[in-house]
């Protein structure tokens, strides 16, 4: 089943200039999460190519109604049961007499390169690495509102855990409730499995939740996000109660003017270096400087982590419509680990937090 319908697509658009500052006449878009931002199909398992003047999208006839559902102005191109999506390609290929194809070498795999070569024997191809993600980095203001509602969700699901926190939960049982709270309110579920982790084992920056009881503890992180129409949030918090160590108060205080000097950095024409380095100075002028083992933080979207990076090899500027954590930490293998996360938009002027759960030492405070 074949469909062609005209398409005016802004995001298609700055992907042709691209392609042609590249001399290539065409991309095959094979990364899902690139067909997602390009296309709007939410689906798996589908291609896109797009030329100079089509955009086809080849999928299969699980995803033909779906297709029409989520991009009816789009050119669609459904195989038939016992065929090849490669094979319908290149029948397209062929058809549009595309002289230099692109492909996404840095998310194929070497077997998929070796059918692309094998099916378009004929036809040039040329490697193209970041295309795609490039666009992805600056969000448009659809995107922006997909996070937006990401941050919402992940945020109830928050208070709820954080209302309900008793000494005899466990890690994992509250990694279950805020998957459960998220999806509840109508989230596709989290972004990423929660990190939860009770007194000493907090100093493990992904450790994963286990049987272990708050009342372990003193204080408990929790690193976790929401996914809303496939775009992510991503927020840590650290919950004191009993009688929090003086060290580990210490810590936090450092960590939240650490992450504090960092997001006021933020605004465009800064280097992501030089919002990297206003927090890492503080933490090292603390004398902490080496319990700080991580980037300062990372470009959200489809993916959790993308592009762009904030850390100290990166002298790259930001720009207006980036989307990036600010997580800055101070980890003592043994005693405990401090992160403090939020979620920040690159503005024309400035920057805007999108997250606000409560962040000040005495509001991180609970009771059990």
């Amino acid at each position: 089943m074949t469909t062609s319908r005209p398409r005016s697509n802004p995001r298609i658009s700055k992907l042709r200039r691209k392609l042609k500052q590249c001399g290539a006449d065409a991309l095959l878009v094979t990364n899902f999460k690139n067909v997602t931002y390009l296309s709007g199909f939410t689906g798996d398992d589908s291609y896109l190519l797009v030329t100079s003047k089509e955009v086809i999208l080849f999928s299969d006839p699980r995803f033909s109604v779906q297709i029409e559902a989520e991009c009816p102005d789009l050119e669609m191109d459904i195989r038939e049961p016992g065929t090849s999506i490669l094979s319908r390609v290149g029948k397209a290929v062929a058809r549009t007499k595309i002289g230099r194809l692109g492909i996404e070498s840095g998310s194929m795999s070497v077997q998929l390169y070796q059918q692309v070569r094998k099916k378009l024997a004929t036809m040039e191809v040329k490697p193209l690495d970041g295309l795609v993600e490039e666009l992805r980095e600056i969000k448009d203001k659809t995107e922006i509102a997909q996070i937006r509602e990401a941050v919402s969700l992940a945020e109830k699901a928050f208070a709820v855990i954080r209302a309900a926190l008793r000494g005899d939960k466990v890690e994992k049982e509250l990694e279950a409730q805020l998957t459960y709270e998220i999806q509840r309110n109508g989230g596709r579920g989290t972004s990423f499995p929660p990190i939860v982790g009770v007194g000493e084992r907090s100093a493990l920056p992904h450790v994963a939740p286990t049987m272990k009881r708050i009342e372990e503890g003193a204080f408990v992180l929790i690193d976790w996000g929401a996914d809303y129409q496939m775009y992510k949030s991503d927020l840590t918090r650290v919950l004191f109660y009993g009688k929090v160590p003086a060290k580990m108060r210490k810590m936090y205080e450092v960590c939240l003017k650490a992450q504090l000097a960092a997001i006021k950095a933020i605004k465009p024409g800064v280097a992501m270096s030089a919002v990297d380095h206003a927090a890492r100075s503080i933490i090292a002028e603390a004398g902490w400087g080496k319990q700080f083992r991580h980037g300062l933080g990372h470009g959200i979207g489809l993916d959790i982590h993308e592009a762009p990076r904030l850390a100290g090899s990166v002298d790259r500027p930001l720009e207006p419509g980036m989307i990036v954590t600010v997580e800055p930490g101070i980890y003592f293998p043994g005693f405990g680990g401090v992160r403090i996360e939020d979620d920040i938009l690159v503005t024309n002027d400035g920057h805007e937090v999108l997250t606000s759960v409560p962040k000040s030492f005495d509001e991180a405070q609970v009771r059990i």
